[in-house]
């Protein structure tokens, strides 16, 4: 499984009351996360950020907190042989997971996650569905030790 290093800035929407916790992930379900998973979306840009938030509606009463980021062991699902190692199709990770979830399946992006943390994987880097030239970084684990670390950015 190919897997890549990454040190950047990157960028998350939350509501201002919850800037103190935006550290603290998503709990919710996700594209690629359980109900009480926790797991760090971020995107590589503020446009990514419009474009995720999207999906979910919109940027209203959203702020966006920076945050610098250092990783490795991340899967890079933009990658052919990513999806060669894991033996998918790229389809699932783009599939609605919430009709998934409607119909009593499991995503088959959650069966992706698994596949990837089986493998060594830390995170995964994931492109925007509406605008492809965009990225997101989906972190399952950050801030314990052998982790990616994570703070706020200084601003």
């Amino acid at each position: 499984m190919p897997l890549r290093p990454l040190h950047g800035t990157f960028y998350r929407a939350v509501a201002p009351e919850h800037h103190a916790s935006a550290l603290s992930g998503s709990r919710a379900a996700g594209r690629y996360s359980r109900p009480e998973q926790a797991t760090l979306y971020l995107s590589a840009t503020t446009r990514g950020v419009a474009a995720a938030m999207a999906a979910h509606g919109g940027m209203s009463r959203k702020i966006v907190v920076p945050f610098v980021v250092t990783a490795d062991q991340i899967a890079d699902l933009r990658d052919s042989d990513v999806w060669a190692a894991l033996r998918a199709d790229p389809r699932c990770a783009s599939a609605s997971w919430r009709d998934a979830l409607d119909n009593g399946d499991t995503p088959p992006s959650w069966e992706i996650r698994d596949r990837l943390e089986a493998s060594g994987a830390r995170g995964l880097i994931d492109p925007s569905r509406t605008q492809p030239s965009l990225w997101h970084l989906v972190l399952f684990r950050w801030n314990e030790p052998g982790e990616a670390t994570v703070s706020y950015a200084n601003t």
